[in-house]
């Protein structure tokens, strides 16, 4: 299993043409978690129907195909770490919010939420909610599912979001509120709330062979590696969903899945690259849904390692890049280009910062002045994410005619994310949907555990802290900007740009989003999809 910020698919063996196609469809395959990242504006409350989409229809079974993780797959939804996982996570379980597309939280098993004065202790007032069995949703099965998240023998991924909560002095005040105390002000508490994971299962709730959730749809039958299977839940607290049943399936090749998708076998197949959408686009056998800018790319420079180490050869690097090069070599144009920093779009993006273009004589001006003319560097890549071994292609061509000499470096997918980590000095980079703080709070500070830059600065620390506890929102965002500017400046992200996140349905289906971001609200909201 990948890191936190691994939001990669990695890719299985070829497909089998012919019979053995369905075997492969059925037989699971290695994938990683994607969080394809990146902001857009608007509300995302509500799934944005296809301009076509007409009045929903109700019935039938929508089969859906994603990359899988084999035999050892779980149900778990606090185990979630695959998109496979988190779409069925979100057809059977609730969390108290969600994201919308603007990675502002939007609220779900919570109707409303409130903080004190000092911004360290924040009630939740839940909605009225049942699980598929009958049972309210109450203020114990919320503090029962974060103290099993949060519990330090284990190991779900959300533990590190719950951080912040105080979970021993928090309480239930009485079935319909929960009061969180939290260890520290937290401004931005209700990105917690939110987490990737962090969803409310019954109290005592164990097992999750055959989960009760309280979400749209209620388990039928579950193969780990295979298939899922789950029908409409009538008393979901938002609505019923359109679909009488939804099956999602394994395919754990791009080439499987949209093989599925010609041959009628499934009518929605999650994650194509640029190339294959660009193959299928407008010639009426599928439908190609676009979310544009879902997923940040760019290189990472470990600040505190030569050459690194001086902030003028990590300028230098981001005068070096040619970002529309990048994007149009590497994503063949499916993107558009960024601006060193993450979260274009997104609620707190500086977006009155200056667009940074190459600059080689620049660049070559404050290599000079570095005492690195001639400089040559190791670039850590690996087929790990779409465009990541072509991109270190054309920057190595790039920065050849500033006098850099960049090495590239291929690795293993499979291990990439946890290398780069802590190896190498400069390395290829692809981040997952999450608002602005949160990229702050888990790689940008002295203590985050998933700091690839090493960017270590108090100073920086202190004006996130202060961030934190402000009231004011204008204040607030003013504070972001500074950290923002900081960044812009000197820091180690060069992020060349924001590539489109890419799903393709059977002309049949209607209700997909087409501004959802992958695990945002939104995104695979299967219980607004329909049948035509």
């Amino acid at each position: 299993m990948h890191t936190a910020n691994d939001p990669t698919a990695p890719t299985a063996p070829t497909a089998p043409t012919g019979p053995a196609r369905r075997s492969l469809l059925l037989a699971g395959g290695a994938g990683a978690l994607a969080l394809a990242a990146g902001c857009r504006t608007g509300p995302g409350t509500t799934a944005d129907h296809a301009p076509d989409g007409g009045t929903p229809r109700r019935g039938g079974r929508l089969r859906a195909a994603f990359a899988g993780g084999g035999a050892g797959e779980t149900l778990d939804p606090h185990a979630a770490n695959l998109f496979v996982d988190a779409a069925r996570a979100k057809a059977l379980f609730d969390k108290l919010a969600d994201f919308g597309a603007d990675l502002a939280p939007v609220p779900r098993l919570a109707a409303r939420w409130e903080p004190n004065a000092a911004l360290d202790t924040w009630r939740i007032t839940l909605r009225p909610a049942a699980f598929h069995d009958g049972r309210p949703v109450t203020a114990e099965d919320v503090l029962f599912s974060y103290r099993r998240i949060a519990d330090p023998k284990g190991t779900f991924r959300a533990k590190a979001s719950l951080e912040p909560i105080d979970l021993a002095a928090s309480r239930a005040v009485d079935a319909a509120t929960v009061e969180f105390r939290l260890k520290r002000p937290y401004a931005e508490f209700p990105n917690v709330l939110a987490a990737f994971g962090a969803y409310v299962v019954p109290r005592g709730a164990t097992a999750f062979d055959r989960p009760v959730g309280s979400g749209p749809f209620s388990f039928v039958s579950f193969t780990p590696g295979s298939s899922l299977l789950v029908k409409r839940h009538p008393g979901y607290w938002e609505g019923a969903p359109h679909l009488d049943e939804l099956e999602f399936l394994i395919a754990g090749e791009e080439s499987a899945r949209v093989n599925a998708l010609l041959g009628g076998q499934v009518e929605y197949a999650h994650e194509l690259n640029p190339a294959t959408a660009r193959a299928h686009q407008g010639k009426g056998r599928i439908d190609v849904v676009r979310l544009p800018g879902s997923s940040m790319q760019g290189f990472v420079m470990k600040t505190d390692r030569p050459p690194f180490d001086d902030k003028r050869v990590r300028q230098a690097f981001l005068l070096i890049a040619d970002r529309r090069e990048l994007v149009d070599g590497a994503l063949s144009g499916a993107g558009e280009i960024g601006n060193d920093l993450f979260g274009k779009g997104c609620r707190y993006y500086a977006s009155g910062l200056p667009q940074r273009t190459q600059d080689l004589d620049r660049a070559r001006a404050l290599l000079k002045e570095a005492g690195a003319e001639g400089l040559k560097v190791t670039l850590d890549t690996a087929p790990a994410a779409t465009g990541f071994v072509e991109a270190a292609g054309i920057f190595k061509e790039q920065a050849a005619r500033a006098g850099v000499t960049v090495e590239v470096k291929v690795g293993n997918k499979e291990t990439y994310w946890k290398d780069i980590q802590t190896s190498g000095t400069f390395a290829s980079y692809r981040s997952g949907a999450m608002p602005i703080e949160s990229h702050v709070s888990q790689r940008l500070l002295t203590g985050s555990t998933t700091n690839a830059t090493h960017w270590r600065h108090q100073d920086f620390d202190d004006l996130y802290q202060q961030a934190q506890s402000t009231p004011d929102e204008q204040q607030r965002t003013a504070l972001y900007e500074r950290m923002q500017r900081r960044l812009h400046d000197e820091g180690g992200f060069l992020i060349w740009g924001f590539a489109d996140w890419i799903v393709a349905t059977a002309p049949t289906v209607r209700g997909v989003s087409r501004t959802a971001p992958a695990n945002t609200l939104d995104w695979a909201r299967f219980d607004r999809t329909w049948l035509a």
